[in-house]
């Protein structure tokens, strides 16, 4: 087989490439735009954010099934799913190689079976690895070994509040802490402890680990960067600002509601320093055996200018739709693609050095936001009416406007236009924590100060008016409300 001996080379293969693809999740969120990338990548989704128009989005007919409680589970029941194990048999008849690649948000060990049997090659590394790289605890000693400091911390079980003082007296963290379990939504499994009050609202879960991260409460910052272990060396994408928390958003504190692209949202140096961070992580993975994509979360201490390592997902993200339609990607390749190339039989050759330079000028960043709208109330209700996937237009008295179909972003040029993702559709609940979709669109949505800029409170008023619920029954509320507390998961 030839090599690919350039970035160009590279792009032709894939355009050219005969091997399906599937993405499987809940949505084509993460990977939006891949299609165009990539020759015959399809999307295999539980919910159907396009309403059957994505050419490259297949939604089998929903079948009984008990409620989804993880995101692995609705892996599952979509590759076993007579409509999809038909899709692949058709698009590769069989014979004695692989019937096409597959990836994933998350897997876990039945997804690796079903996928023997289907004869589907995972483009990941295993789930017994993904789930070890994954625990935070796991992801600070390898930063250690990497040379790159976490906020000051201490590791180990804790029984009790005089254990936790004991403990946090000994590592001088203080008497605000936060406390992180191994595995979880940060924002449902991160806990901020001020007082034995606070410690007693979370102690049962707390104390159920065999070891928590118990780190000082810093007035922080947080930051995203992508990046992807190749057999060349270690890409490393963009850094991206995060918004975490905001109540308009999100009902967890401490969790993740959007992103914004922008080259100038951190200093230079910092923006220098993460991305060397990123780079001695991501050569420790691949000492351990990892390879592939991964994301890392950056701390700024408003304080004293330090940069700690947050934590690392070993896998593509929410942020990863931002970082593979960035203008680097366009000028050259999404990340993603390179993932994708260190899983193909294929020999290439990579100037990893030359790309990371090339990614990281300013110029290679185009300005971008996205924001991941929950459902913040505790109200439980059925949806009347929702706001279609597409593009939607902020007039200048605050309201919104639905524009045209569409199934990408690449057709919002102003700031006052939007493309919108919907999740959440008519027939579907509110509930509290569920996502309603995701808004992008060109520009910052929070000031310098990392607050809300009025442009982003308008846009997220406007879509939610956009919402309308309709008369339900309180046995209806109750039986939705058991199933929301079995799922307590996020699609994205």
């Amino acid at each position: 087989m030839k090599k690919l001996l350039t970035v160009s080379d590279i792009r032709a293969f894939f355009h050219r490439y005969e091997t399906p693809t599937y993405f499987v999740s809940a949505t084509p969120f993460n990977l939006q735009g891949m299609d165009e990338w990539v020759r015959d990548f399809t999307f295999i989704n539980l919910i159907d954010c396009f309403d059957g128009r994505h050419p490259a989005v297949f939604v089998p007919p929903e079948l009984p099934h008990e409620p989804f409680e993880s995101i692995e589970q609705i892996n599952n029941y979509l590759l076993r799913h007579p409509d999809v194990v038909d899709l692949i048999k058709r698009k590769a008849p069989g014979g004695r190689g692989s019937r096409g690649n597959v990836v994933f948000l998350f897997f876990d060990e039945e997804t690796e079976e079903i996928c023997r049997e289907l004869n589907l090659k995972i483009c990941f590394p295993s789930a017994k690895l993904r789930t070890r790289m994954d625990d935070k605890l796991v992801t600070t000693r390898i930063a250690n070994n990497a040379g790159v400091k976490s906020v000051p911390n201490f590791m180990g079980a804790v029984n009790g509040w005089d254990h936790l003082r004991k403990q946090a007296r000994r590592h001088r963290l203080g008497d605000q802490m936060v406390i992180q379990t191994a595995f979880g939504d940060s924002g449902q499994t991160t806990f901020f402890i001020s007082s034995e009050k606070d410690y007693r609202k979370y102690a049962d879960q707390i104390e159920a680990e065999k070891e928590v991260k118990v780190m000082k409460r810093v007035r922080c910052r947080g930051s995203a960067l992508e990046a992807c272990v190749t057999r060349h060396g270690t890409l490393v994408g963009p850094l991206m600002t995060e918004l975490v928390g905001f109540k308009e958003l999100t009902p967890y504190k401490g969790g993740w509601c959007g992103n914004e692209a922008v080259a100038d949202a951190f200093p230079q140096k910092i923006r220098d320093f993460t991305r060397r961070s990123a780079f001695k992580i991501g050569e420790e993975l691949r000492r351990r055996r990892y390879r592939g994509y991964f994301e890392l979360d950056f701390l700024l201490d408003l304080d004293t200018d330090d940069v700690y390592l947050g934590e690392m997902n070993p896998r593509i993200t929410g942020a990863s739709s931002m970082t593979n339609l960035a203008s680097f990607a366009h000028a050259d390749a999404p990340l993603f693609l390179f993932h994708l190339l260190e899983y193909s039989s294929v020999p290439y050759e990579l100037d990893v050095q030359a790309l990371n330079e090339r990614w990281s000028h300013p110029s290679n960043i185009d300005s971008w936001s996205q924001l991941v709208i929950k459902h913040t109330g505790e109200d439980i209700e059925r949806i009347g009416q929702a706001p279609p996937s597409g593009v939607w237009e902020l007039g200048d008295d605050g309201s919104v406007r639905f524009v045209r179909e569409q199934i990408h972003r690449r057709t919002v040029m102003r700031e006052n236009r939007a493309f919108w993702l919907r999740i959440a559709n008519e027939g579907d609940w509110f509930y509290k924590g569920a996502e309603l979709g995701i808004l992008v669109t060109p520009g910052r949505l929070m000031t310098r100060n990392f607050r809300l800029t009025k442009r982003a409170r308008q846009w997220i008023a406007g879509i939610r008016s956009e919402y309308e619920i309709t008369r339900s029954n309180a046995g209806q509320r109750a039986a939705v409300q058991e199933k929301a507390e079995v799922a307590g998961f996020k699609f994205l």
